[in-house]
């Protein structure tokens, strides 16, 4: 089974059925299957329990006298669960259970999607752990404290950071004990609108495959950004900063709260929604050092993938550093890793701790660190905004390995209000020739006219080799198709001064 999900909007418009089934369980070569829901909490001004349904898969041999630790698994925005055990049936033949459940408003769950706020999705995944942790199958560490963990991806990674924080803010712990989220957020208004510019192409593919089930305030907000570019911050029931405060592991984090337990990162560095700063600011900062010390980044080329056209990109598909790590492809890779946290035994794993992330050409580079270690001045860079051409600036030549988040540093001036335009390294033979590394940009936004201000910036994410004959290049660009209709309205100038870039060279 894919744990990729792409975000599949013909099978949201066909999520039109909203029975709660009863817990109704059909036998199957040796496994159960048993379909039923739990009641979480009601909607804001309701008194009604929202229905958040599931299908729970018992392995063979499982009983009160042979308990089994348990596997959450959920699915991406505008999906459905996963019904059938065949998709699991690598988890079950191995003698774990599986439950993989309906998000809030989604397949036969009832309510509304406030996309991962702790108070309501949050607590329909604490819900569910309270449902697991009284059945006399599941392994229990403790009374009512079940041996789980979780994966799935997007916004099926979104639900385990939901729930997990959710209890620790909650509970003082989670009883959670490992995680495997692949391609999600640290920040969710950071990953949708940087800077406040909207990722557009990918909000009218997440609006189209689930729009209405969001709020209808929310629906209405989104709508408003994407026809006028503008963030509605502020305007009377189109509070998009309200509506995304507590809803990512960023505002867990900022109140004080980290995980302590093992997580296995999948982060894809072509991926041009959640893209790879989402994923190492969740390695770096929602986990202990200790949790952090037993934990594994991998970065792949996959996940919320578009081709850049303009500013061109490039990036090879594929997923060598699961290879590298001594599995075929990152689903065998996270049962390994809960082989070895969930049951314990010696599973080979290595890379603790560590990044390990595919370059643009395709192979596994790892790294202890990702500190930038080496600055270029570029001095004055004049480029257009808004309308025009894309320049490049060269850095330096090949060979050369880049791998991390560079930062971009200058004094930016604009001869006219609402100035616009995005930034990515870039590769190639010649400044004419360069593409963008991993087809991610990101935006600067200046709306009002400023005069030598201070800005800081940080670019995409990426791994590179950047051979003998090739030079790295800084790309500006008045336009990037990810963010269409986000730059200004009319032509414009951006004056960098004093720039430099600060990124990290890798020795290997």
């Amino acid at each position: 089974m894919s744990r990729r999900p792409a975000l599949r909007i013909s099978v949201a418009l066909a999520l039109l059925a909203t029975a709660v089934l009863p817990a109704t369980p059909a036998v199957a070569a040796g496994e159960t299957t048993t379909n039923g829901c739990v009641a979480s909490v009601p909607e804001p001004g309701t008194t009604t329990p929202v229905q958040i349904c599931y299908s729970l898969f018992r392995p063979e041999g499982a009983s009160a006298g042979h308990t089994v630790p348990l596997i959450f698994h959920s699915h991406g925005w505008g999906g459905s669960r996963t019904k059938d055990p065949a998709a699991f049936k690598s988890w079950l033949d191995a003698g774990y259970g599986v439950l993989s459940f309906d998000q809030r408003s989604f397949g036969e769950s009832t309510g509304v999607a406030h996309v991962m706020n702790p108070d309501y999705e949050g607590r329909d995944v604490v819900k569910l752990v309270d449902f697991v942790a009284s059945l006399d199958w599941v392994t229990k560490q403790r009374p009512g404290d079940p041996l789980i963990g979780a994966i799935g991806g997007s916004y099926g990674g979104g639900y385990q950071f939901a729930g997990a924080f959710t209890e620790l803010r909650d509970r003082g712990r989670t009883r959670f004990d490992a995680l495997a989220p692949e391609i999600t957020w640290w920040d969710l208004k950071q990953s949708l609108a940087p800077d406040e510019a909207a990722r557009t192409m990918w909000l009218a593919i997440l609006f189209a495959g689930g729009g209405t089930h969001l709020p209808p305030a929310v629906s209405a907000a989104f709508v408003y950004l994407m026809t006028t570019g503008t963030w509605p911050t502020g305007r009377a029931g189109r509070d998009l900063d309200a509506f995304f405060a507590k809803n990512g592991p960023a505002w867990h984090v900022a109140h004080g709260r980290k995980l302590d337990i093992p997580v296995l990162f999948g982060q894809g560095l072509s991926d041009n929604l959640f893209n790879l700063n989402q994923g190492l600011q969740n390695f770096q900062q929602a986990l202990t050092p200790r949790s952090r010390a037993h934990s594994i980044f991998v970065g792949y080329n996959g996940g919320h993938t578009l081709p850049s056209v303009l500013p061109p990109g490039f990036a090879t598909p594929g997923d060598p550093c699961s290879i590298a790590l001594g599995s075929p492809n990152f689903g065998a890779l996270e049962q390994r890793f809960m082989d070895l946290n969930l049951v314990g035994g010696n599973t080979g794993l290595s890379g603790f701790g560590s990044y390990h992330l595919a370059t643009a050409d395709g192979r596994c580079l790892s790294q202890r660190s990702l500190t930038p270690n080496k600055q270029y001045r570029l001095g004055k860079v004049t480029t257009s905004a808004n309308l025009g051409l894309p320049i490049a600036v060269e850095v330096a030549k090949g060979p050369i390995t880049i791998a991390g988040v560079p930062r971009l540093d200058a004094r930016v001036s604009s001869l006219l209000p609402d100035a616009g335009a995005f930034f990515a390294l870039s590769v190639g033979i010649t400044p004419l020739d360069a593409k963008i590394v991993q087809n991610n940009t990101m935006p600067l936004r200046e709306k009002k006219v400023v005069r030598g201000a201070r800005r800081s910036i940080d670019l995409p994410g990426i791994a590179v080799d950047v051979p003998a004959g090739k030079s790295l290049f800084l790309t500006i660009s008045p336009v990037a198709d990810m963010f269409a209709g986000q730059n200004g309205r009319i032509p414009n100038l951006l004056t960098l001064d004093h720039t430099t870039l600060t990124l990290h060279r890798s020795t290997h």
